[in-house]
């Protein structure tokens, strides 16, 4: 953005924030009125505007470390960043908790159609795939989604290799991707219980590149994991093509990937004491690994540098918060969700001291809409909330907040989330593929989220009782 259009939008942003929280009125005359409250998220939601620390720790981050596999040297370097970053931005206190994570190595893959008509195909092994021990070559059964695999006889499938290639339809709000991701995180271990020998499936992404996403696939039951791949979306419509004409296709698979077992990794987390209430906690989350195909600037180096500034813009302007302004940056959300599920086995009155929780895990787009998630008697702090955001432009959206992955163990001991969801109309362009790098970031869109975030943290932080704790649920993780 030039600097002129940069001043422009900031002056909007800091207009719209003295009308929206103050009633109206010129500058003096408001900024005269305004309570201490509504001074603060003021000059947050103006340093935010102005202010370039989010991608500034993005650049950093994809720049300086890169690909951030869990358990990899990557992984371990993002740690000691991370360690690094928070303090030289002044944190009051800066550690990290040890966890452990898988150890997975992709090493090279390959993939043909061998008949009807030979084609080379792109192709990325899924995390969690054994390796194939050279080529590995069968016939192809195809089906659309999971249930559709269910249903086909088991001899249908036995000996053969199953392709799944359901199409994930673009939306502003990425939730196509619920609908398409178990063909990956369930796909082979249906396929792999009905006899097949593999399973390649369409990647889950909205782009027409020949770039294929991976992903973690699960494997369930007693019968070996069998090997997986996706496809790039143009080699899936390739397989499907020759599919129509009616004739047997075969192809073969080659992939190199290995289980190393487990391996050290770690939450790094960063917090910025509050003055009255120190103990109680806003926690602001993000992963800090990423899949090994690009540089995770999107997944989710975006959400660090987003959660990072947005705290601390939110405990250094305008005086110290009133509660403690937490963050976590989770190791191996990608792979199993280990940091978030880690981070949750704590004391029970530690966990009771966590006030509310957010999470940046959906690229670097303009947010589009606030949710809440809290008891029926916190209806007036939702509506302080979205109140705070109007001057930013964000919406309510009638619909209740996810929270995010990391976030989900706690989520379901009964802490309240909040969703500031962004735009995710191009995030799954790029989403666990080479092309997820640095330039595609928006610098902008990243102000956006900042001002946001930290808007929404401080309110909680400041807020002069909090949240009810809701009623605890079941596990319901999502397969990322």
């Amino acid at each position: 953005m030039r600097d002129g259009a940069r001043r422009r939008g900031a002056n909007r942003w800091r207009a719209a924030a003295v009308v929206a929280l103050l009633g109206g009125g010129g500058w003096a005359v408001a900024e005269a009125q305004e309570t201490p409250e509504a001074a603060a998220l003021r000059a947050i939601q103006t340093a935010a505007a102005t202010g370039d620390g989010a991608y500034g720790l993005v650049r950093s981050l994809t720049t300086e470390v890169g690909p951030r596999l869990a358990g990899s040297p990557g992984d371990r370097a993002a740690v000691a960043w991370a360690e690094r970053k928070l303090t030289e931005l002044g944190f009051d206190r800066v550690w990290s908790e040890p966890v452990e994570v898988p150890r997975w190595v992709r090493g090279e893959a390959a993939a043909e159609v061998v008949a009807p008509y030979p084609q080379p195909l792109a192709v990325a092994a899924l995390g969690g795939s054994p390796g194939t021990d050279g080529w590995l070559e069968g016939e192809v059964v195809a089906a659309p989604d999971v249930a559709a695999l269910e249903a086909l006889p088991d001899e249908a499938v036995r000996g053969r290799i199953v392709f799944l290639h359901r199409r994930m339809e673009r939306r502003p709000e990425g939730g196509a991707y619920g609908a398409v991701v178990p063909n990956r995180g369930k796909g082979p271990a249906v396929a792999a219980a009905k006899g097949a020998i593999a399973a390649v499936i369409r990647s889950v992404g909205t782009d027409s590149h020949r770039l294929p996403h991976t992903g973690s696939a699960r494997h369930e039951g007693k019968l070996p994991a069998i090997p997986a791949a996706a496809l790039s979306n143009p080699d899936a419509d390739l397989l499907e093509a020759q599919l129509a004409h009616g004739v047997p296709v075969r192809l073969r698979l080659r992939l190199g990937c290995r289980d190393e077992g487990t391996a050290s990794s770690a939450n790094v987390i960063g917090e910025i004491t509050g003055g009255e209430r120190p103990d109680e906690v806003v926690l602001l989350g993000a992963h800090l690994d990423s899949w090994d195909l690009g540089t995770g600037a999107e997944d989710d180096g975006a959400g660090v540098g987003v959660v990072i500034e947005a705290a601390r813009l939110a405990g250094r302007v305008g005086g110290p918060p009133r509660r403690s302004l937490r963050v976590v940056l989770f190791a191996n959300e990608e792979f199993g969700l280990s940091g978030g599920r880690a981070y949750a086995v704590r004391p029970a009155d530690e966990l009771a001291r966590h006030v509310a929780a957010l999470e940046s895990d959906l690229g670097s787009g303009r947010v589009r809409a606030l949710r809440t998630r809290f008891a029926p008697a916190d209806a007036k702090l939702a509506e302080r909330l979205a109140a705070a955001l109007a001057p930013l432009g964000i919406p309510v959206e009638a619909k209740e907040a996810y929270g995010g992955a990391d976030i989900g163990p706690l989520r379901r001991l009964g802490v309240p989330v909040v969703d500031l969801a962004p735009d995710a109309s191009t995030y799954f362009d790029v989403h666990h593929t080479a092309d997820d790098t640095l330039d595609k970031v928006s610098a902008e869109g990243l102000r956006h989220q900042v001002a946001a975030f930290a808007t929404v943290a401080r309110l909680l932080a400041d807020a002069t009782a909090a949240p009810a704790r809701l009623p605890a649920e079941e596990d319901q993780s999502r397969s990322r």
